[in-house]
């Protein structure tokens, strides 16, 4: 039913961790393949993906390049776009399955989901900083791919799928879709503090804005890419 595509790169430390999440759904047959799309790593990323058992894509260095490099390698009829250090909480099967079963028994319109954001951290900033995740979606309707992405295979050809970007290649694609096809999901996506705790909460969050900001003011996004080097 659902392949699940993690690009990845120099990811050995944090993959382990995602992988096992989704063990319940092949179990289940929810998950029909793991995919991982490999911009060049160096590491043991090449050993974990074949310790676990996933199919392996190579492609050119940039995520938007690698998932739609993924995409094109997957034999589901869900993607599941996952980030290499985020983990899907326990119980996500069951709300995804049912998501899927509504909209193929004509009970909700095509539409895609996210999960709700969260960082693997204790303390206030890191709880600020995810309420102001779920603002900037319910407010806007802009996930990042750090939260996931679930959607059709047909919905995601009809959009064009990911284009290669250097940078906002997740929201890109986001932005091509109808508001009311875009559904959060409960189920938490928790990912890596760790560039948040590297860079600092406020000076990270601030960026993060501040490239958001230059996007939506047409900034071409190789040039927000040297910005986030």
């Amino acid at each position: 039913m659902i392949s699940v595509i993690i690009p990845t790169l120099n990811a050995e430390r944090v993959l382990v961790p995602t992988l096992s999440a989704l063990v319940p759904a092949v179990v289940e047959g929810i998950v029909q393949e793991a995919i991982i799309a490999d911009g060049g790593s160096t590491d043991d990323t090449y050993v974990v993906a074949d310790a676990a058992g996933v199919h392996l894509v190579q492609a050119p260095r940039g995520r938007g390049t690698q998932m739609e490099a993924g995409a094109a390698a997957a034999k589901g009829n869900w993607l599941l776009f996952l980030h290499a250090d985020t983990v899907l909480d326990p119980g996500w099967v069951n709300e995804v399955t049912n998501f899927i079963e509504r909209i193929e028994m004509g009970r909700r319109k095509p539409a895609a989901a996210y999960f709700r954001f969260a960082l693997d951290d204790e303390g206030f900033m890191p709880r600020l900083i995810e309420m102001m995740v779920g603002l900037r979606c319910m407010l806007l309707s802009l996930p990042y791919g750090d939260q996931g992405l679930l959607i059709s295979r047909t919905h995601y050809q009809r959009l064009g799928g990911f284009r290669p970007l250097p940078l906002m290649e997740d929201v890109d694609l986001v932005r091509r879709l109808k508001r009311r096809e875009l559904y959060g999901l409960r189920t938490r996506a928790v990912t890596s503090a760790k560039r948040y705790q590297e860079d600092g909460y406020l000076m990270r969050s601030c960026r993060n804005f501040g490239l958001m900001l230059l996007y939506l003011l047409r900034v071409p996004p190789r040039v927000l890419a040297r910005l986030y080097e």
